[in-house]
């Protein structure tokens, strides 16, 4: 006899180049980490600590499938981000060792019903039904971080149908991936499984049924997708 009413859902899996797969356990995802994004969104530009909120691992999409629009909205918007992974438990961790803890990093899409969020805000409610959702996490492959060389270089890029439409470099990020990593430890405990979106750059959109968009970070496996 089963321990439990129904089968357990699995862990979304995540390609990891060369690796066995990610098993995914958290999303945590940074808001408004590039100045310029911020001040698109009409937000003031914060520097004294990140903000945070969260995906359910269930909401993973994995590269190269299509995305179904989600139900109940009419603004569906692309947000283009570096995902880490995380590798092994932290809890206070200072930004000089955080990169101890990183497996790799991957391209991703933090897709978001811009209505319902900012419906949200508007009532000063949680962004939940805005951010978490089914598919809302589409994530690419992952590249292990000893193959990944600095990241204050790196291109982030994003194109609806063949348009750039995102564009900046990851050292335009107001805090940086340890400093992330660093701050995020003193809030939760990381664990193996953790995924972390570092937020996204100007030039966020609508998208509709029929578009394909493609995302690029360095030479990271592309995120790609195409809308239904």
């Amino acid at each position: 006899m089963s321990d439990t009413l129904f089968p357990p859902r699995p862990a979304p899996v995540v390609p990891v180049k060369g690796n066995p797969g990610f098993p995914v356990a958290r999303i945590f995802c940074v808001g408004r980490n590039y100045a310029a994004h911020a001040l698109e969104m009409g937000n003031e530009i914060d520097r004294e600590a990140p903000f945070y909120f969260t995906k359910s691992a269930h909401a993973v999409l994995l590269s190269g499938h299509d995305m179904p629009y989600p139900p109940r909205t009419n603004d569906l918007h692309h947000e283009m981000e570096l995902v880490v992974a995380i590798g092994a438990r932290a809890r206070d961790i200072a930004p000089g060792d955080a990169s101890k803890v990183v497996v790799g990093y991957a391209c991703g899409l933090d897709m978001t019903r811009r209505d319902l969020q900012a419906q949200a805000k508007d009532k000063r409610r949680p962004w939940d039904t805005g951010k978490d959702f089914e598919n809302a996490a589409i994530i690419a492959a992952i590249t292990p971080a000893d193959q990944v060389g600095p990241l204050d270089g790196l291109r982030i890029a994003l194109t609806v149908n063949g348009t750039v439409t995102q564009e900046a470099h990851l050292s335009d990020m107001i805090w940086s991936v340890p400093d992330i990593i660093a701050d995020l430890s003193t809030l939760y405990t990381l664990q193996p499984g953790d995924l972390i979106m570092t937020g996204t750059p100007a030039g966020v959109g609508p998208v509709v049924a029929g578009d394909t968009m493609r995302g690029t970070i360095g030479d990271l496996d592309p995120v790609e997708t195409r809308i239904v």
